[in-house]
């Protein structure tokens, strides 16, 4: 603990002493004037607050000297868009998502209060030393700073005058990490250019919250029974609908798939559906026809008899651009009629009759792989239906599951032991 030591002079003059141990020897700063005994109840505080030790940034006799600025620093906003815009691997849907998590939460949420007052809030800031807080540049954020913006992540923000209303709810663990990761990228590309203006990355150590933390956006999985009360308000409600849907959870394929499919993209020969196209949501909020989310998206997916028949059934007569899967006037369906005007009505009658769950239309897909897991599928054979990028991603989001394998896991390392030789048939060999 540090302490304040009063030094009076022979002119009446006061000095006030802040006077520490650190590492075994004294330190001390001094502080005149009239303003000297505030002065040094600040710099006490924070040598309290620094464990003991001198203020980082602070030159004793000189106090907090402000380090040198980058020549060609920029606001990290600005600098942060221009990257997106320069961005030319990605859609102009994926930039507007990236541009709107610039704004909203690494710049943080606008708000004007009753008095007029604008505040951004819950954004990324440079806090300095003294705690001072500074508008956030591509060079003057720490690693500090980051994980203290990934701690605002993790609260709701609420309107300074008023704590009921909610300006942004609390990130997920998931959102929290994608959008670290746009952060990391655009650091990243700060040190890697010429010439650099940093010499390192501030989201390269930052502490993320554990993505299994709760039940942020918990997927639910279908026992057999449970879908098949759902497939069936689906079919007295719209056969159509319901075909669909029984389509998504035997192929596991995303929505944006399924609906893409047209009648040239099944091979009747093989009995299998080729990938090659998928819906994309625009920034008008409109949808076009774009290619599959990754790379390993585009796959052909093996269909078994039943799937096969039905295909068949909704694609006769039909020309080879037709869409498989239609709604109404022949058109593809739109996820949000269908979620609306379908699935939440079908979902509804089957809660009333005893269903315990509340799935979304993605949990299909979940439900499609724990169906292949109960079946022992390998894991590597269902990443390629799914179309993963990698099998750490399979692993991740279904790794729990492959708990149930722990019996067959423990039989088949039995059996492996049982044909392995005795020990004395060995001995017979080699003596021989």
């Amino acid at each position: 603990m540090a302490s304040i030591v009063e030094r009076p002079k022979k002119s009446g003059e006061v000095t006030y002493q802040v006077k520490w141990r650190e590492g075994g020897a004294w330190q001390t700063e001094n502080f005149g004037g009239e303003t000297g005994a505030e002065q040094a109840g600040q710099f006490k505080q924070l040598v309290e607050a620094h464990g003991s030790q001198w203020p980082y940034g602070w030159v004793k006799g000189h106090g907090f000297v402000e380090p040198e600025q980058h020549p060609n620093d920029h606001p990290f906003g600005d600098y942060a868009l221009r990257y997106v815009d320069g961005l030319n691997t990605v859609d102009d849907r994926t930039k507007h998502d990236y541009k709107r998590d610039i704004e909203k939460h690494f710049l943080g949420v606008t708000y004007v209060d009753s008095a007029g007052t604008e505040h951004r809030l819950g954004g990324l800031v440079h806090t300095e030393p003294d705690g001072t807080e500074l508008p956030p540049t591509i060079c003057n954020v720490t690693q500090a700073d980051v994980n203290g913006w990934v701690g605002r992540q993790r609260h709701a923000v609420t309107a300074p005058d008023n704590p009921e209303k909610v300006l942004r709810i609390k990130a997920s663990a998931k959102s929290v990490a994608n959008r670290h990761g746009l952060l990391y990228v655009i650091f990243q590309t700060a040190v890697e250019s010429e010439p650099a203006l940093r010499e390192s990355n501030p989201c390269k150590k930052t502490g993320l919250p554990r993505q299994d933390e709760g039940t942020d956006e918990e997927m639910v999985f279908l026992e057999h029974e449970e879908y098949a009360r759902i497939s069936l308000e689906l079919r007295a409600l719209d056969p159509a609908a319901a075909d669909l849907a029984d389509f998504l959870v035997g192929t596991g394929m995303r929505w944006g798939e399924a609906t893409a499919l047209q009648t040239r993209d099944i091979n009747w020969t093989t009995g299998k559906a080729n990938v090659q196209r998928a819906w994309k949501r625009q920034d008008d909020n409109t949808f076009k026809i774009g290619p599959p989310k990754t790379k390993k998206a585009r796959r052909l997916v093996k269909l078994n008899a039943d799937q096969l028949a039905m295909l068949r059934r909704l694609t006769t007569g039909r020309r080879p651009e037709d869409w498989i899967f239609r709604g109404g006037q022949g058109k593809a369906w739109r996820h949000s009629n269908f979620y609306h005007r379908k699935w939440e009505r079908a979902l509804a009658e089957a809660i009333k009759k005893g269903l315990g769950k509340k799935p979304r239309i993605h949990d299909l897909r979940h439900t499609h792989v724990a169906w292949l897991i109960e079946q022992n599928i390998n894991p590597a054979a269902i990443q390629a239906r799914l179309g993963h990028e990698s099998i750490t991603t399979t692993i991740d989001r279904y790794g729990h599951l492959l708990n149930n394998l722990d019996d067959e896991i423990s039989a088949a390392v039995t059996n492996a032991m049982r044909v392995a030789a005795p020990r004395e048939g060995l001995r017979a060999v080699r003596s021989a």
